[in-house]
Formats: structure tokens, C-alpha cells, sequence
């Protein structure tokens, strides 16, 4: 069992909402706005993990990564196609020759409920099946008992497994039951080798959140003033709309600054995201909506 260093740092909740209010306060106008749009579309992973998932039902969702919409001339691609390791292959065969990613949830998504050695053929097979990135889920059993290393000892785990694969570091913070141990989570992930950490699932309610995710961002900067090293976030579920996720973007940008404004360095989980986003472009560009039937469900 490894020992790290884990510095608790209190969370000044109250500061943390006043900061979020400010951001749902902003607002983005005219070319930046559509700046804003294309580049949040850059940054979605399109995800489907049901349990009915069909080959054709990823086969349609890979089609809709690589042609997001038939009107809109110069629109960028999303970041990635999320979906469970069996299905990775079959993503891998749709997207060749494109610049989309495959990303894989692993480790007995998403109650993380399984021995480490049932994870890591997980996260193995995924891997050897193509996957460029794994979205792990943290053992919250073990956190919320306060076994820190356990914790730590397994993602440090998956991370070897992944080989050259990036892992994001699911908390499942609507699990996790306050900012401070959101905070506590969060600097585990990033000391035990954590590429992104993430918020959530998307299976539970509440998911992503922006005190969550400020929280986060937080958490990140100041492991990159200590050390250097750059880790992505990635908020998933509950983002839906093109007004929040500029409100996101905003608070990226103040938080961790322009470095972090890619798809690099940060993801939104969020399907229905993207319809959201081509209705306002096609609205920028024809003057009107379309119907929310016109564009593919998720």
C-alpha cells in the first residue's frame, strides 16, 4: 500500500457560491459567442452507456460525431465517442481516419462495485480493444470509509493498466456528500496519476454542477502551481444547455486561464449538449430554430 501525502484543504463554500454566481451572471455576444459554441462542441465526448447499447446504436452515434449537422459549413468535430469496452472496437472501425477519440468507461462502471482484478481486465481489454482514453470510477465505498489509500493505491493501478491511454478519474460527487470531500477526492485522483478527473457518472442525480466543478478547477490549479504538470476536468451530466456550458467555459478560463480552453485539457459529458449547441449556430446562421426533432437523440 503506497503512502501519499494528503493535505486537506477546507473549502470556503460560501466564496465558492459567490464565484459561481458571478459566472451564471456573464453572458457572451456576437463572434465570441459563436466562438464560444464551436469550441464547447470541440470538447463534448458523445456517450451512450446503456444497457440496450447495439452496434448500430454506436454506429449512429460515431455517424453523428463525424457530421454533426448537413447546413453548417466549418464546424469542428466533438472530442470523443464514450461507450462500454464492448463496443469500443466497433467505435474504433467507424472513426478511422478521423481526429475522434475513443474513450471507454471501465473498472465495473458505474458502481465501481468489483474487485481490482476484475477492474483491471476491464480496463485491459478496453484498452487492447482500441480504447485512446478510460473513464475509471473511484471506489466511493472505500473513500466515504476514509480508506484514502485504498483509493489511491487503485487508480494508480488502472493508470499503469491504461499504457498510453489518458485516464479520467471519475468522483461520482453526487455520491461524495460535500465540497470538502469533493476537494479531498479530487487531490487523491491527481496525486495517484489522474490525467482528467471528472464529476460524475451521469447516473446519478445531482451530476456536474458548477460549485462542484469550481471546486475541481481549484484543486487542479493549485496542484499545477505546486508542480507544473497540467490535469484536464471534465464535468458530465445535467449539462444541456449552450448558455451553461459558456458559463463553464467562462469559469475555466478565469479559473485555470486560456491553456485549458481545448479539448486537451477539458471535456463536457453531455450528449444532449451538442443538439443544443447546433440549434444556436443554425440559428446564427438562418435566423430562425429548428425543430429539436430535426437533430439525432443521443
Amino acid at each position: 500500500m503506497s503512502d501519499f501525502n494528503l493535505s486537506v484543504v477546507p473549502v470556503d463554500q460560501l466564496g465558492v457560491f459567490e464565484r459561481v454566481s458571478r459566472f451564471q451572471k456573464r453572458s457572451i455576444k456576437g463572434t465570441s459567442k459563436i466562438q464560444g459554441l464551436k469550441m464547447a462542441l470541440n470538447m463534448i465526448d458523445l456517450t451512450t452507456l446503456e444497457g440496450a447499447d447495439t452496434e448500430n446504436k454506436v454506429k449512429q452515434l460515431c455517424n453523428k460525431a463525424q457530421h454533426l449537422h448537413q447546413n453548417l459549413d466549418s464546424l469542428p468535430t466533438v472530442a470523443a465517442v464514450c461507450v462500454y469496452p464492448s463496443m469500443v472496437k466497433i467505435a474504433k472501425q467507424q472513426l478511422k481516419n478521423t481526429d475522434i477519440k475513443i474513450a471507454s468507461v471501465a473498472t465495473a462502471f458505474p458502481s465501481g462495485q468489483s474487485p481490482i482484478e476484475i477492474k483491471l481486465a476491464d480496463t485491459q481489454f478496453a484498452v487492447e480493444e482500441g480504447a485512446d482514453e478510460i473513464d475509471m470510477v473511484i471506489s466511493r465505498g472505500k473513500f466515504l470509509e476514509g480508506n484514502y489509500n485504498y483509493v489511491y493505491d487503485e487508480i494508480a493501478t488502472i493508470k499503469e493498466a491504461c499504457g498510453s491511454a489518458r485516464l479520467k478519474v471519475i468522483l461520482e460527487t453526487g455520491e461524495l456528500g460535500s465540497l470538502d470531500q469533493v476537494r479531498k477526492a479530487s487531490d487523491i485522483a491527481i496525486q495517484a496519476g489522474a490525467d482528467f478527473i471528472k464529476t460524475s457518472t451521469g447516473k446519478i442525480s445531482p451530476a456536474a454542477t458548477m460549485p462542484v466543478t469550481l471546486v475541481m478547477l481549484l484543486a487542479i490549479k493549485d496542484h499545477y502551481q505546486k508542480t507544473g504538470q497540467m490535469v484536464g476536468m471534465k464535468p458530465a451530466g445535467g449539462i444541456s444547455t449552450a448558455k451553461g456550458a459558456l458559463q463553464y467555459l467562462i469559469m475555466v478560463k478565469e479559473t485555470l486561464g486560456d491553456e485549458w480552453l481545448n479539448n486537451q485539457w477539458f471535456r463536457f459529458g453531455a450528449s444532449r449538449l451538442a443538439n443544443d449547441i447546433l440549434m444556436q449556430l443554425e440559428k446564427r446562421n438562418t435566423g430562425h430554430y429548428q425543430s429539436p426533432d430535426y437533430f439525432s437523440k443521443d
